[in-house]
């Protein structure tokens, strides 16, 4: 038996949980305010002062040195990491790269993290000031390109081996002079601590140990660097990441010495990382510290709830969010992640946030219910917390007598000494409930009004529930639901319902999990390494060699760290990165002493099929990416006993018993309330069983046992048994509601609608192969009603918005009562609702009782489908069929087989026209197309379980209610529109750079609220690229209507049935079927510009999505020889056209109709024979005026080999607009700089639309636009 007390501290945003096992007294848990200045200066030296005080007996003073020697070990996760990242509040730091990339962080992805939002707000990097060190290396290799010849080591030239197996060549080697007089420079003007990230240091990083080494000389105190943080490919996640530890370690270290201060002889403290593995307090940093409070919830959640066969989904219901984790016998570790809108590389357990707390904010907008994602936040809290807050999910819960506020201490109010105002929330609901019953003529009350909202944040949370499980191929139904955090209990049953999940188990200290999770938790230690090869015997002897050494490295740290390290307690786990050749998604697979490459390669094809539903041409390559090691220590510590199974199963033997509540409340279920038994939990005794609906309340939380459900009492657990399922009540509600308003319900179907296209873009991404679709998100998902009409369309790509439901449209005409089960079908025609041809739809129909019901597609732009080009994007096509396969409609898959003898037939056709190659991979297009046919697939099974859960009527009646809320809320916005333009017509006028002018003319009726949206003025289509299909001017229509009403509306067919249209047939925006359109999206950026000109609203962006690609192979256009090749395409962000909203517009990013990401300089080095030698943002560039337009960015590729480059570009003759005074940003210009015997470069200024061939050396420089200004000019370029 221990004779020290053991501490377990979660330090959150609001409240600091205690856990503690106390010799003589047991385990203790309690919650005190992580900020209260006036009573303590660190909450968890306060929380350990006061378990001291139990476990002496005696008063303790505040302030005073504690006694290390009474405690055997404290354990604590802390978000002063977290929180100092969320406020910007870290250190003051220096950021070193490599030459000409010191922009690459402040450029990101070039995505837009908004796709809605015109005011585009990137995150500012962390660092305080970039140096750019003399110094480059690449990757020797290129693994996409098929004439790859062999490499072998070559030092004269600067060609190096390295220990990972990468050939890289030294381009040039580190000018240590001038980098030791640079960082001095910087020295003296402050800096003390540096991140430093290489190009390719992951696997060279010689550099940065020569960087570090004349830092330490020059005597800078903390020095990070990526090669030893996080060793893997991705200069932008590496550098995000080694930013983070500069940024935060010196502060979390700095706050770990004032908490050892806290006593005089500190104890063994161990702090959780966000992999859920303990580590000593010298170990504990910026990186590793970001997910440490989830990762006690997550590691608690598993340990509680596990019973080694069912796998379990966390729910961690919190105050401003909600954390979700998936559990199935071990831990789960990603490496790449987005935190605080930062791309990073760090080993953290998978855990999902949405942002639906007991704080989320409840409004009415538009007709629908909304949840969040705003926060009341701790201050000032719910309306109930007496500081005038809003309505929130706590103050629904309030009203509908679901909590119980004797409760709630009394630490509310300005002076923070009164209880919960029930008052005040009810006053305000009563107001919300009239402005509802007014709006949509309802009669509801506003126990009902609150009851929608719960619906709507229970469908938001069992969303992202989803994502971390169904979206990877895991049904919810063979889970158990765990759910702690402050809200879980109340929340957990109607989530459970609503996921098909039948048991729910809640740990009595589910409120404070994340404390006991950390007490529970282990020390873990890991390594990991990069390593390049092919799965096979020989590279298997290599990983088996590095294994072993990483392995005794591990080990030595464990001994480092104690005195004597049992073997027994050590758990060495190794397991190799595996990846499909040409995919850079990677999978962990274990790695034991008799592993040989068929076994892994048979466990890979496994892992590779059930998450992505799919497998590659059996000739594909298996690599090797990397080789880890994660040594794990079992701790003498706190176990849990018996699992929650066998608690039951033990109560269940010995008989389970009624009990009487301790009293009754009248709790809303309905419109009525229902007399409801409560219990408290502390009264409660094993075997006791209560039938819901029932109300259980413990110290630190509440337990809502719902109607139909069952609650058993164990020793340690309550379980839950979740007698039926959503659908038998759901269903009986909802015929209730056919032909009334509900905006509750409707706001339901509206988020299960827009879930289940979002679930299908998951499956797409997941089971796609290629880049452009799986990394670069070029792809959109939608479904649509019987007549083809848009229902719900995620939103990926914009300018799929409104033009999917144009290409239904055409083959429900065409195929009307001639398609049968298992028919799917596939067109990219202009002609048909196509864009361009690259971007192919997948279409399937959906039939109940012989007829089609439902319609649901997938688009996703094919890099390479043939034709004159070297990359789908051709920018000197004149007609159709120079731009490759093009298809009106083709029966893709006919009563279940996939036609793949058709589709190679198909593709091939585009090889029998003059100068034109079949597309380079044909397995890519086929693979990406059954991988569409699958997304299709996922889309009708949800929407199959709908008309389980609902009834088909009920859901055919909804999708017409959503599509005519969108309808309402664009006849509205016309309506305001008229009243602020005085009922004036809003006219515009720009030019494509050949001069073809585009004219719009906006009329609005202000009674019907309608808009004429006519392009007559617009010139003819022209001899080239730039024509673009209506359904490309109708995407545009609902992404600027979207836009400018700013508020969250269904995406749908309502959107577009206010709008008229004229648009002259034979014009540029209405081609005839003759005419190239490749350039249609690049169009649409042109149109996106002229509408929001029309309406005044923000200056021109950059006007273009810079479509650059380059690569070898296809058809030789003189001897018609077929030759092996590969293409590799990219669009490139400019500057954003500012607004009146204020500040300078952003820079470098994808505008308006596309929204990709670029992908890192360090993977397009790995798998093509180029260097990225520029990658940064063209100061000064955007326009002057009140507000300064955004800058473009300079791309510069050096091709290694002779190469086929294409540039499709706009705005290099006419320069983005300003607006309302401002100036107009800078026109793009593109160069082709041939390099010379004597090293210089000849510069030749290249169209704004050209394929030229290049050689060995040469390089290609593609300068974007700037975006224009807004407002008369006051001040200079910001």
């Amino acid at each position: 038996m221990n004779s020290k007390v053991q501490i377990a501290v979660d330090r959150g945003g609001t409240f600091t949980d205690i856990w503690a096992n106390i010799p003589g007294t047991g385990e203790v848990i309690f919650k005190i305010l992580s900020e209260d200045p006036d009573s303590y200066n660190d909450a968890p030296a306060e929380g350990v002062r006061r378990v001291l005080e139990i476990f002496t007996d005696s008063k303790i003073s505040k302030g005073a040195k504690l006694n290390g020697d009474l405690i055997e070990w404290i354990r604590m996760g802390t978000t002063v990491g977290t929180n100092a990242l969320l406020e910007k509040k870290g250190d003051r730091f220096l950021y070193v790269t490599s030459e000409s990339l010191g922009d690459v962080l402040e450029i990101g992805t070039q995505a837009r993290p908004d796709l809605f939002d015109l005011n585009v707000r990137k995150l500012k990097p962390l660092y305080s000031a970039v140096l750019e060190v003399e110094e480059r290396v690449t990757i020797e290799t290129a693994s996409d390109d098929p004439n790859q010849s062999a490499v072998s080591p070559d030092e004269k030239n600067g060609v190096f081996l390295t220990h990972s197996g990468h050939y890289i060549r030294v381009l040039k080697p580190l000018n240590r002079s001038k980098t030791h007089e640079d960082l001095k420079n910087l020295y003296e003007r402050g800096y003390r601590n540096i991140a430093v990230c290489l190009a390719h240091s992951f696997t060279y990083n010689i550099h940065e140990l020569e960087v570090k080494e004349i830092a330490e000389e020059i005597g800078y105190e903390f020095i990070s660097l990526s090669s030893q943080l996080a060793p893997s490919i991705g200069l932008l996640n590496r550098g995000n990441s080694v930013c983070i530890d500069a940024y935060l370690t010196p502060k979390i270290q700095n706050y770990v010495k004032r908490f050892f201060s806290s006593f005089e002889n500190p104890p063994i403290i161990e702090f959780m990382k966000s992999d859920g593995g303990l580590v000593k307090a010298k170990d504990f940093n910026g990186l590793n510290s970001i997910l440490s409070g989830p990762a006690g919830g997550a590691v608690g959640s598993a340990q509680t709830a596990d019973d080694g066969k069912t796998p379990v989904l966390g729910f961690d219901m919190g105050g401003t969010s909600t954390d979700v984790y998936r559990f199935h016998r071990n831990h789960e570790i990603v490496y790449e992640n987005t935190i605080s809108g930062i791309d990073i590389h760090a080993p953290q357990l998978q855990i999902h946030t949405v942002a639906a707390g007991g704080g989320s904010i409840l409004k009415f907008e538009n007709d629908l219910f909304h949840v969040g994602p705003e926060s009341s936040s701790a201050n000032p809290g719910p309306a109930c917390y007496r500081k005038g807050g809003p309505l929130t999910i706590t103050d629904a819960n309030l009203i509908l007598k679901r909590l119980d506020p004797s409760q709630f201490p009394e630490i509310f109010g300005m002076n923070a000494n009164e209880p919960l105002d029930e008052d005040a929330t009810v006053k305000k609901f009563q107001q919300l409930t009239d402005q509802v019953n007014k709006k949509m003529n309802t009669n509801l009350t506003a126990q009902e009004v609150a009851l929608g909202f719960l619906d709507v944040a229970n469908e938001t949370m069992a969303r992202s529930i989803r994502e971390i499980s169904e979206a990877r191929g895991y049904s919810t139904k063979d889970h158990v639901l765990t759910a702690f955090g402050g809200a879980g209990g109340q929340h957990c049953c109607s989530v459970a319902k609503i996921l098909g999940i039948s048991r729910v188990v809640i740990h009595n200290y589910s409120s404070v999990l994340s404390a006991y999770g950390m007490a529970l938790a282990k020390c873990t230690h890991e390594t990991k390494e990069p390593f390049s090869g092919v799965l096979g015997d020989l590279s298997l002897s290599d990983c088996k060699i590095k294994l072993d050494a990483m392995a005794h490295n591990v080990k030595e740290l464990f001994c480092r760290e104690n005195s004597c390290v049992s073997d027994e307690r050590l758990v060495l786990e190794k397991t190799l990165g595996l990846k499909f050749k040409g995919s850079n998604t990677i999978l962990q697979v274990p790695f034991q002493e008799d592993s040989n490459h068929e076994c892994l390669a048979q466990v890979f094809f496994e892992l590779h099929k059930r998450e992505f539903g799919f497998l590659p041409p059996a000739n594909t390559k298996i690599l090797i990416n990397y080789v880890r090691v994660q040594g794990i220590y079992e701790n003498k510590t706190q176990r849990v006993n018996k699992s929650f199974k066998e608690e039951l199963a033990f109560f269940r033997e010995r008989g389970l018993k009624g009990v009487v509540p301790t009293g009754q409340q009248e709790i809303y279920f309905g419109k009525k309330p229902t007399l409801t038994n409560v219990y408290r939990l502390k009264d409660l005794k094993g075997g006791s069983v209560i039938t819901g609906p029932a109300l259980i309340t413990a110290e630190t939380q509440t337990l809502l046992v719902e109607d139909d459900c069952e609650a058993i009492i164990t020793s340690n657990f309550v379980v839950i048994e979740i007698g039926n399922t959503a659908s038998q009540n759901v269903k009986q509600e909802s015929d209730v509601e056919v032909g009334k308003s509900n905006p509750a319900l409707l706001s339901v179907f509206g988020n299960r609608f827009m879930g289940i296209a979002e679930q299908m873009g998951r499956t797409l991404q997941r089971t796609s192969i290629s880049t452009s679709i799986k990394e670069r998100l070029d792809f959109s998902c939608a479904i649509f009603s019987s007549d083809g009409g848009l229902v719900a369309n995620a939103p990926h790509i914009p300018v799929h918005l409104g033009s999917m439901q144009y290409a239904i449209e055409y083959q429900h005409k065409l195929w009307k009562g001639r398609l049968a089960p298992g028919d799917v079908l596939l067109s990219n025609h202009p002609e048909a609702g196509g864009t361009h041809l690259p971007d192919l739809t997948v279409i399937t129909p959906v039939f109940n009782d012989g007829e089609v019901v439902f319609y649901v597609a997938s688009r996703g732009h094919h890099q390479d489908i043939g034709g004159i080009g070297i990359t789908a994007m051709m920018p000197n096509s004149k007609e159709l069929w120079q731009e490759g396969v093009s298809i009106k409609s083709f029966k893709l898959v006919e009563a279940g087989k996939f036609d793949e003898d058709g589709v190679r037939a198909l593709f091939d056709e585009a090889a029998n026209y003059p100068g034109s190659s079949a597309t380079r991979n044909i397995e890519h297009n086929i693979s990406d197309l059954k991988a569409q046919v699958s997304a299709n697939q996922r889309g009708i099974n949800l929407v199959q379980d709908l008309f389980k859960e609902h009834g088909f009527h009920v859901v055919e009646y909804n999708m017409k209610a959503i599509r005519l809320n969108a309808e309402t809320a664009v006849r509205n916005f016309f309506r305001d529109q008229a009243f602020i333009h005085k009922n004036k017509a809003l006219c515009a006028t720009d030019y494509f750079d050949d001069g073809t002018k585009v004219q719009v003319k906006i009329t609005i009726d202000p009674e019907e609220g309608e808009a004429l949206f006519d392009f007559d003025g617009t010139e003819e289509e022209v001899y080239g690229c730039m024509n673009s299909p209506p359904s490309i001017t109708y995407s545009c229509v609902i992404y600027v209507l979207r836009c400018l009403i700013n508020q969250r509306i269904p995406l749908n067919q309502g959107c577009l049935a206010p709008c008229k249209f004229n648009i002259p047939k034979g014009s540029i925006l209405n081609p005839t079927e003759f005419v190239a359109i490749c350039g249609s999206t690049i169009a649409g950026q042109r149109i996106t510009d002229v509408l929001l000109k029309a309406f005044g609203s923000c200056a021109a962006s950059q006007g273009c999505a810079n479509s650059f690609g380059f690569g070898t192979g296809g058809k030789d256009p003189i001897t018609g020889e077929v030759q092996k090749g590969f293409t590799y395409a990219e669009a490139i962000g400019g500057g954003v056209g500012a607004g009146p909203w204020g500040g300078k517009a952003a820079d470098a990013c994808n505008v308006h109709c596309t929204n990709t990401r670029t992908t890192d300089i360090e993977v397009i080095e790995s798998r093509t024979p180029v260097v990225v030698t520029e990658w940064k943002i063209r100061r000064g560039t955007g326009g002057s005026g009140k507000y300064c337009g955004g800058d473009g960015c300079v791309r510069e590729i050096e091709a290694r080999i002779p190469l086929r480059v294409s540039i499709l570009s706009e705005r290099r003759v006419f320069a983005p607009y300003g607006l309302h005074g401002g100036e107009g940003g800078t026109r793009g210009k593109n160069y082709w700089l041939r390099r010379l015997e004597d090293g210089t470069y000849s510069v030749t200024k290249i169209g704004n639309k050209e394929i030229f061939n290049i050689l060995a050396g040469d390089r290609v420089q593609i300068n974007t636009p700037g975006g224009g200004g807004y407002g008369a000019r006051i001040c200079s370029r910001q």
